[in-house]
């Protein structure tokens, strides 16, 4: 009988240690699983983005494969700039009542900066896209852009009404 309390004692703890393991790979799944759903959620707004593009501007084929490279870039681009933007100037505003004057200062040049980028970015583009599409098409593409995202954003608002 004294044998046989410490081997059931040498049992209960691997299955323990087993129970933390599944629990910690459960929780690492999971984490694995809201993190890529968010992936996921981006790609499917790419495609819908890109079928209401498609949809409202009509291209030719001539003209579509020349535009899809080039607002891919930009996109890409775009994107690049607005986390770095995010990391070096809007998460440091979030906390702009601890700076100094003189690091506000540098953050305000920075924000500047940033701006400027984001506008030569999007001046560049519209050139670009004037190009290859006529004016009126670019005109049309800039609004197009700004409905899907109102669409977007009325969806999302009528979602978590409910």
């Amino acid at each position: 009988m004294n044998l046989w309390i410490p081997l059931m004692n040498l049992i209960y703890i691997p299955m323990i240690t087993n129970k933390k393991i599944v629990l910690v790979v459960a929780l690492f799944f999971a984490t694995i699983t809201f993190y890529g759903q968010h992936d996921v959620d981006r790609d499917k707004i790419k495609a819908l983005k890109i079928a209401y593009i498609t949809e409202h501007l009509d291209f030719s084929s001539k003209e579509a494969q020349e535009f899809w490279p080039v607002y891919n870039d930009f996109e890409e681009k775009k994107n690049k700039l607005r986390k770095l933007g995010h990391s070096e100037v809007y998460s440091q505003i979030k906390n702009s009542d601890n700076l100094s004057d003189s690091d506000a200062t540098k953050l305000l040049e920075k924000y500047t900066k940033y701006q400027a980028e984001k506008n030569d970015l999007e001046e560049s583009y519209t050139k670009k896209m004037k190009t290859i599409i006529s004016a009126k098409k670019t005109l049309l593409l800039l609004r197009t852009e700004d409905d899907f995202k109102r669409q977007l954003i009325k969806q999302y608002r009528d979602k978590n009404k409910k």
